[in-house]
């Protein structure tokens, strides 16, 4: 899932890109205010994290013109200054949870995980297809009685396409999931992973529509019963 981090601590910025990635996000990351409205604008985001205090300004300022467009995009509110009044601004101004420095990075993508799955409707970690229960936590599934462990870029497809089931994603798109706005593209990556990922849960679970892109194949009789 494609997040958005809006930072001005440099060393944390660069930290939470490389944590969120080993747990299964493609991260942008800004420094200030300006930038991080430019991103919003520009969209293509699942959630945010977001800090309180912006050197342009205030983070409950940017949520609050966020929600006035009318905006449910899911965000998480860092501060340094973790104090009661504090996490009720945030909380009231439109943030669906809140974590204060310093924190764990695993605690971190917990709740990144869970304010996702609300805004999905979810309320199971887990997420069924096909025959296929995939752990989002662990970037793990099982289908047909075996357990599959799924790299991050792995996962990052199959969790787009099973985001959509019945769409097709042109490579474009996964792109878009698998790397940053400052990441080099490799040519042949989307092939790469699919072809990975089909040795894993069958040839025939990811179809290819030729000329367009993607998609998951449609459930069995099984499935759908």
């Amino acid at each position: 899932m494609r997040i958005l981090i809006i930072e001005d601590d440099d060393v944390l910025r660069d930290g939470l890109v490389v944590g969120l990635s080993f747990a299964g996000f493609t991260s942008e990351a800004v420094a200030t205010r300006v930038e991080g409205e430019a991103a919003l604008e520009a969209g293509g985001f699942s959630g945010m994290v977001l800090d309180l205090m912006l050197p342009d300004g205030s983070g409950l300022d940017l949520l609050a013109r966020l929600r006035s467009r009318g905006s449910t995009l899911p965000v998480l509110m860092l501060t340094a200054r973790d104090r009661p009044h504090e996490r009720v601004a945030g909380l009231d101004g439109g943030a669906d949870d809140y974590l204060g420095k310093p924190f764990d990075l695993e605690e971190l993508a917990a709740r990144l995980r869970a304010i996702l799955r609300r805004a999905e409707g979810r309320a199971d970690g887990r997420i069924a297809w096909n025959g296929l229960v995939l752990d989002p936590a662990k970037m793990k599934g099982e289908i047909a009685g075996e357990v599959q462990t799924f790299s991050p870029k792995e996962f990052a497809i199959l969790r787009a396409l099973i985001e959509r089931p019945g769409a097709v994603l042109g490579k474009s798109a996964l792109e878009e999931r698998l790397y940053g706005w400052e990441d080099g593209v490799e040519s042949n990556t989307v092939e790469v992973h699919v072809h990975r990922l089909r040795s894993k849960l069958g040839a025939s679970f990811i179809e290819t529509v030729r000329g367009a892109g993607y998609r998951l194949a449609p459930p069995t009789a099984k499935e759908t019963a």
